[in-house]
């Protein structure tokens, strides 16, 4: 069950920076029960919101053996590849079983719709759904939570029809990434220009990054030259970040998805243009990850998406069992930079270098 606890957001960050996001207490030789350092949104008297921080317990075993539907919108880039390491870690852990199908790409919005009607068809107990689009499957959902309970995790979605949501505020997201560069370039300085990557039109995280980051910077020095959407995957950010070159060559930061960042940092070299132009990723993944190290990326905010796998897997067991304490919650965000990256780690944030997607786990592989 998970405790109530309030701090500073400054205190909760470094904490969580620094190794605390997953506890284990030895006790008499022995290790007990895992703590996951989350939060969830806690509405105040005035109709705003805040971060209310959690200690969480998760079970030690499911009850029996759950047969979950997962549903992702693609596995084009590592970050949901991260995800569904956390969800083959916590299947394992738990003793419940998934079958894993992803709809090929956000504009794929009525595949995933049938996907999500074949699960409800099928004998799957819960539903954990990664969704293509913020309210088109609202009323597939509402029809298909009469019989099995649905987990959204990761993209935001309309409640209507969510039993639990395991994520974090995408706009938080892109307010990480925005304030990194406004701190850098306060109102009273000179105007730099960025190519802005937010990723596919129309998909539901795509618009909510995208206000986060444009609220951050309002207020700055920073000016948005150019904005270009487009599907996560690896040649389209190719041709993107290409084009948004050609666009505009005075651009001084690309700022975007993380295949915009990864690619950028190839495009960047091979032009000879790495010491005028800085990249910063929108999110975490591996590529991402070691142009940190090798600081070819100046900055990127995390999410843990190996820990929202673990979570969402862990919130459809609970609901199974009618053992939900929390309806929402998720990771507290991170922004990692080169002189941090080596305090945050990698362990909740990226699946290991060796990892292939699982798509049927079936409960007992050890």
């Amino acid at each position: 069950m998970p405790c109530r606890r309030m701090m500073s957001t400054k205190a909760y960050t470094m904490k969580l920076a620094f190794g605390a996001l997953l506890a284990a207490m030895v006790v008499s030789g022995q290790v007990a029960a895992e703590i996951w350092a989350l939060e969830r949104p806690l509405l105040r008297t005035d109709g705003t919101t805040e971060q209310e921080a959690l200690d969480y317990q998760p079970l030690a075993q499911a009850a029996r053996n759950w047969k979950l539907c997962v549903l992702y919108p693609h596995l084009k880039d590592p970050y949901w590849l991260s995800v569904n390491h956390g969800m083959v870690e916590e299947a394992r852990r738990l003793g419940v079983s998934f079958t894993l199908n992803e709809a090929d790409g956000y504009p794929n919005r009525a595949r995933q719709a049938e996907q999500i009607r074949a699960c409800a068809r099928s004998d799957f107990d819960a539903i954990i759904l990664g969704t293509v689009s913020y309210d088109g499957h609202t009323e597939t959902l509402l029809q298909v939570a009469q019989s099995v309970p649905v987990i959204a995790v990761v993209n935001d979605i309309d409640p209507r029809g969510i039993t639990a949501k395991a994520a974090v505020s995408w706009v938080e997201m892109g307010a990480s990434a925005g304030r990194f560069l406004a701190e850098r370039h306060p109102a009273d300085t000179e105007v730099v220009q960025v190519a802005w990557f937010p990723g596919p039109f129309g998909a539901g995280w795509v618009s909510i990054i995208e206000e986060g980051f444009l609220d951050a910077i309002a207020d700055s020095a920073v000016e948005v030259a150019g904005t270009y959407y487009g599907d996560t995957g690896r040649q389209d950010q190719i041709l993107l970040v290409e084009q948004a070159l050609a666009d505009h060559p005075g651009i001084e930061y690309i700022v975007g998805n993380g295949p915009s960042a990864e690619v950028a940092v190839s495009i960047l070299r091979a032009q000879e243009r790495s010491a005028e132009i800085g990249i910063i990723s929108t999110y975490l993944s591996h590529a991402v990850y070691r142009g940190l190290q090798r600081r070819r990326i100046l900055a990127a905010p995390t999410d843990f998406p190996v820990l929202q796998g673990r979570l969402a897997v862990e919130l459809a067991v609970r609901a199974l069992q009618g053992e939900l304490p929390i309806t929402e919650a998720g990771p507290s965000i991170v922004t990692v930079t080169p002189q941090t990256v080596g305090a945050v780690g990698s362990l909740m944030s990226l699946a290991p270098a060796d990892f292939e997607a699982v798509f049927e786990f079936d409960g007992t592989s050890q």
